[in-house]
């Protein structure tokens, strides 16, 4: 493990016991063992160190659950609109709810509405979400598996509506009530029902 990485796991449990904002790189540098000055030759700041916790715990949870990078017209070729998405928005909600990443995600949850920097990245993984939705859809149109004329808007609709879905199950999960496991399923379901075009088979 480099040191960065040492970093980077220091101040996430710094920051799961009170915090993000809490947390100082002093406490950071004497969670690692080194000198506050030494922080700064691996990160210039604090923010710094939390985006690289969300990119380093992202790719983490990626790795964890096989999530490799998509060859949009290749994934599509051969499956119909609702399994394409259906598998799609099932490995984001399993990278999403892995466990070093939902713990992270919760404290940039609670961090959001006063720290710009826990904005940024909760917007960053929304603006990915989208893109990603936005590519997909486009696939899926071009091979004829989705008509809808105005791509950008239906997959701005469509993953948010799929991030509320997934932020109320883990409210659920949370507040210790059932999770309504089919919601996801039954909406992409009802979509590609609307949606679908005529090679969605």
């Amino acid at each position: 493990m480099d040191k960065k990485e040492q970093i980077i796991l220091a101040a996430l449990e710094l920051a799961a016991e009170s915090g993000p904002a809490a947390v100082s790189m002093s406490q950071i540098a004497d969670k690692v063992g080194i000198k506050k000055p030494s922080l700064y030759n691996h990160f210039p700041s604090k923010e710094a160190i939390i985006a690289a916790m969300y990119g380093y715990l992202r790719e983490a949870s990626k790795k964890q659950h096989s999530i490799q990078d998509t060859d949009y017209g290749s994934f599509v070729e051969d499956k119909s609109a609702e399994q394409a998405l259906t598998m799609s928005v099932l490995s984001y909600r399993n990278m999403c709810t892995d466990k070093d990443m939902l713990s992270f995600y919760k404290l940039i949850y609670s961090q959001r509405a006063s720290d710009s920097a826990a904005a940024a990245i909760m917007k960053e993984e929304t603006d990915r979400m989208v893109l990603f939705t936005k590519n997909l859809f486009y696939a899926l149109k071009v091979h004829g598996k989705l008509s809808i004329g105005d791509i950008d808007t239906a997959a701005l609709s469509f993953a948010m509506t799929v991030h509320s879905l997934i932020d109320y199950q883990l409210d659920c999960k949370c507040s210790g009530h059932p999770v309504p496991d089919d919601m996801l399923i039954n909406f992409i379901h009802r979509f590609c029902i609307i949606c679908g075009g005529e090679s969605n088979e």
